[in-house]
């Protein structure tokens, strides 16, 4: 239930009556569609904390705006009356909170976007969850939004997420916000409490770029100052809420350049090969010369082919297909400009992240990134600062907790072509995603590259790892043993090297033990500190695999995500994961350093397996269970399947 008062609207047949008034006759259907083509579309959100009443206020805009037909009223009279509102009452939040889930509970979960227009605009208006929970989605509803109308309960003040959804506006590039006081009529409509919210919310608006900030009084379930300048404020001079948004001036992209991502390569016949996709920014005519950012190679456009049929010129938003004149190494993923006004890529650079998974995201975890039409693995090198929402001052962190909103540097495993958000939202905004549950983790907004990634380029050798290899006479290879602390790594990889050697072959041992006293004798064993562990450790072994070595690690490397980004950086072909799978009672009841003990006794915090998790690898390419097998009987079967 919402907690605002309810108050009667009328009787079922005047709210019939002026429902089927919003319906156009057929004699002025043809004007009411020219009318509604030539009018301009203003996208906005509604934002702020739980229970503001965002959905009421759509509602009651969808109603004010006569958006509302006969069935749907009917549906919401009996949806309103089963949810407990009473007598001829309607409770509006329920045109939009549309999942079951949010009804019973009260409070809006999805983004739920609705279409309405007056006779002087057409709107999409995203109504964003409130709860700190689903934070990730209110960003999703901000990143397309011209405007957000972020509101706040006249008896609450400002609160805590009312300033993250004001700080997640500025960040995405939102230019004006109007600031609703809702639920005025639950404070009697006083001015003192509408003007202290005011002083209030402007202080914390002082360093956020807004262009403008307009406030406004209102019921949403009553309706004042939606349309209508309200009997109940006569102290109050201001716009009311829809007319601000008929008469605001929507803000103009300037796009000083040409992106097409391309997201599929058409070829009908062997007579035609197209490039399609949907122009983000810019224009494209018939006869510019374009560059494939990725190749570099340029070609000029002989057709832009419509479902319509070809048209000379293409706009930002319009989906075609470019024909050239040559053939071009280009693809899904590639990115297409301008030849005269060329994009830049980058593999690493600086941007603002907002953490949206309960997993933490840590320094050196590998991730996935979707940049526009592009995909990579990413991992973020350092976080600079987070920011603290209440007053915007920068707090250091070593991790990201959900809902975080943070400025870190991020590393790519390829290019990527690339803009600040501040000038292209299709360049400039990304998210990662988890590798193993392909769940969001974070969004992404970038602030420009680093100018170190300019700076270093791989240097040309003219020894290759084929002729070290060929002079080793055996191929590199990297063997990464797994398991908990005793499971018998370090012995399982000590007994195959000294085969191995015996037969010639150049090996090298990494053992955990060993690596922390040398390299990594930096770190502890904090989630943080084992993932960039295993970072190092993995950026030493592909070195020496491509030095031509036979190399085998013996770390617990408890996190699946970071076995998965040693194999990417590795090679999947030079990778082999063994896992050690010895249960934690006999690794526990063998405990040769006396670690599980410690453990135990609460003397050792972060022990793999009792107070830190190990995640068992769900498909290894080679698993040694524990049966008393002979240690020569299990280094003879592990040689024969990786047969070098």
């Amino acid at each position: 239930m919402k907690t605002e008062s309810m108050k009667p609207l009328g009787l079922q047949k005047n709210l019939v009556t002026s429902i089927n008034s919003s319906i156009p006759k057929e004699k002025s259907l043809k004007s009411w569609m020219e009318n509604q083509s030539q009018q301009d579309l203003l996208r906005f959100i509604t934002c702020g904390s739980v229970d503001d009443g965002k959905s009421t206020l759509i509602g009651r805009m969808l109603w004010d705006s006569k958006q509302i037909f006969e069935d749907q009223f009917c549906t919401l009279q009996a949806d309103s009356k089963r949810h407990g509102t009473q007598g001829k009452n309607i409770d509006f939040s329920l045109l939009v909170d549309g999942l079951e889930a949010e009804r019973e509970q009260g409070i809006t979960i999805d983004v739920a976007y609705r279409f309405f227009s007056t006779p002087r605009r057409k709107f999409i208006v995203a109504d964003t969850p409130g709860h700190e929970q689903y934070t990730r989605n209110m960003v999703t509803g901000a990143s397309t939004a011209d405007v957000a109308i972020l509101l706040i309960d006249a008896r609450l003040g400002v609160l805590t997420q009312t300033r993250r959804h004001t700080y997640l506006a500025s960040i995405v590039g939102i230019k004006h916000v109007i600031v609703a006081i809702n639920k005025m009529d639950l404070v009697e409509y006083q001015r003192e409490v509408f003007e202290a919210i005011c002083d209030d919310f402007a202080s914390i608006v002082k360093s956020q770029g807004f262009e403008s900030v307009t406030t406004v009084p209102i019921s949403a379930l009553n309706g004042d100052n939606i349309s209508e300048r309200s009997q109940h404020t006569p102290w109050y001079q201001g716009p009311t809420l829809l007319g601000f948004l008929e008469t605001i001036e929507i803000p103009k992209t300037d796009h000083k350049c040409t992106v097409f991502p391309v997201q599929l390569v058409s070829r009908p016949d062997s007579s035609f090969r197209g490039l399609s996709g949907t122009l983000a920014s810019g224009r494209l005519a018939v006869g510019d010369e374009v560059q494939i950012t990725t190749s570099g190679q340029k070609a000029k456009l002989t057709r832009i082919v419509t479902a319509s049929g070809d048209i000379p010129l293409a706009n930002s938003g319009d989906a075609v297909t470019l024909v050239m004149d040559r053939e071009v190494d280009a693809s899904r993923g590639d990115i297409i400009s301008r030849a005269d006004n060329p994009l830049e890529m980058t593999d690493q650079l600086e941007a603002t992240l907002v953490w949206m998974h309960e997993e933490p995201g840590l320094i050196g975890r590998s991730y996935d990134i979707k940049l526009a039409n592009q995909w990579a693995s990413a991992s973020v090198t350092s976080l600079k600062f987070r920011v603290n929402v209440n007053n915007q001052s920068k707090e250091t962190c070593t991790q990201l907790e959900l809902n975080d909103i943070a400025v870190a540097n991020l590393a790519f495993s390829k290019p990527l072509v690339h803009q600040p958000y501040k000038e292209s939202h299709t360049l400039g905004g990304f998210i990662l995603v988890d590798k193993f549950n392909h769940a969001t983790v974070a969004a992404g907004l970038i602030n420009h590259s680093l100018r170190r990634s300019q700076n270093v380029h791989r240097q040309s050798l003219n020894i290759t790892r084929e002729n070290r290899q060929r002079l080793n006479g055996h191929v590199g290879k990297v063997i990464w043993f797994t398991g908990l602390s005793g499971s018998g790594k370090s012995t399982i990889a000590n007994a195959l090297e000294m085969k191995l050697h015996t037969q010639g072959k150049r090996t090298y041992i990494l053992d955990g033990d060993n690596v922390r006293l040398g390299l990594n004798k930096d770190l502890g064993f904090t989630d943080a500190d084992r993932v960039e562990n295993i970072r190092r450790v993995a950026e030493v072994a592909k070195l020496m695999c491509d030095a031509g070595l036979i190399v085998l690690t013996a770390f617990i490397s408890p996190f699946r995500a970071d076995r998965m980004m040693a194999r990417e950086l590795i090679g999947n072909g030079n990778f082999v994961e063994v896992f050690v799978d010895t249960p934690l009672e006999v690794c526990e009841k063998r405990d040769p350093k006396g670690l599980y003990k410690k453990a135990r006794s609460g003397q050792l915090p972060n022990m793999t397996g009792i107070n830190s998790p190990y995640e068992i690898p769900h498909y290894p390419d080679y698993a040694i269970p524990y049966d008393n097998s002979d240690l020569k009987m299990i280094t003879k079967a592990l040689k024969e399947f990786l047969n070098i």
